[in-house]
């Protein structure tokens, strides 16, 4: 009898952990971590760019729910002061605990060193403890050869040229105070292109390998000064990530798929005329963006369906993120 009920709770686990994944919106790491930490956030200065709309206005409101005091940016000072007005009455810091910091993220290094310099002032000059990298080039789609020299450069200047630059500005000031979350709004398409999305992607595979390398590059680092000494390098491990720790520099990269916003174009991966993907909504992306930086995770995906073959699927005029990609089945 004992065996019986111990096949059957195993069996039970199973199935519910299996229908969990299947029908999950993100990867089953970020799922199993539940909901936002919100002591991650309470009290702590968090700067956000592309904050204007979509999923960068979405964030500030659930920030400020959360007790966090926020730097909004974007190029649109007049949006960002709807923004302000609207989220101000959510926290507990009320309007002063909302900041607008206009940042054109294509206007140079020049522009955004003067802008982080704002920004660490603000609040009394308590730095920046978040930076969430989500301002992005909203681009129609197109086949790479269709694409011109302006929106070739305009995508690689916000996308991927303005987070390098307001980073490597930015870092120092964290590495002096000791601690720093940098949270970067990738895409799956940075992970699995597909056709109409070839510069669009290529800004995404940069930022993530940018953002992988920076966090691998202190590792490199401590293993060059934790010496050669069989003793010591029997315990690497342990003592990079004390090290890595007591540095205090996080870095957490989030890779949605589809998501659902009001004002966002058509960014559909499907190559069929009027099929649409299941979108995540704004709100769950946020919500799940927070989870995963709350409990430090390194990469996070945020998609109802994910698939290894969205290049092949889509050129076969299928959905690109269908559930059958993850088992490799094709369409008969």
């Amino acid at each position: 009898m004992m065996t019986i009920i111990f096949y059957s709770v195993i069996f039970a686990l199973i199935a519910t952990l299996s229908h969990k994944f299947l029908t999950g919106d993100g990867d089953f790491t970020l799922l199993l971590k539940g909901k936002v930490k919100r002591e991650s956030f309470q009290d702590k200065v968090v700067w956000i760019t592309g904050a204007s709309r979509g999923i960068g206005e979405v964030l500030a409101k659930q920030l400020a729910t959360l007790g966090a005091k926020i730097i909004i940016s974007a190029r649109n000072e007049a949006e960002l002061e709807r923004v302000k007005k609207h989220i101000s009455a959510l926290g507990k810091h009320g309007p002063e605990g909302v900041e607008i910091l206009p940042l054109d993220l294509s206007s140079g290094e020049d522009a955004i060193g003067d802008a982080v310099e704002k920004a660490v002032s603000l609040f009394g000059g308590a730095g920046v403890d978040y930076m969430i990298h989500n301002a992005a080039f909203e681009r129609p789609k197109s086949t790479a050869l269709d694409v011109p020299e302006a929106s070739l450069k305009a995508t690689l200047d916000v996308n991927v040229m303005g987070p390098i630059s307001l980073t490597r500005l930015l870092l120092p000031h964290m590495l002096k105070r000791g601690r720093g979350h940098f949270v970067v709004m990738s895409s799956a398409a940075g992970k699995a292109p597909a056709p109409g999305q070839a510069v669009y992607s290529a800004s995404k595979f940069a930022l993530n390998g940018y953002f992988h390398s920076l966090r691998s590059e202190y590792a490199t680092e401590l293993h060059q000064k934790i010496g050669k000494s069989s003793r010591r390098r029997h315990r690497h491990r342990q003592k990079v990530e004390l090290t890595l720790y007591q540095k205090g520099i996080m870095v957490t990269v989030v890779c949605p798929g589809p998501i659902e916003t009001s004002n966002a174009p058509d960014t559909s991966t499907s190559g069929q005329r009027g099929v649409r993907e299941k979108r995540v909504s704004s709100e769950r992306c946020a919500e799940l963006t927070l989870v995963a930086a709350s409990h430090g995770l390194k990469e996070a995906w945020i998609s109802f369906q994910i698939g290894a073959k969205r290049v092949e699927t889509a050129a076969q005029k299928g959905n690109t993120y269908s559930m059958n990609l993850l088992f490799g089945r094709k369409k008969e």
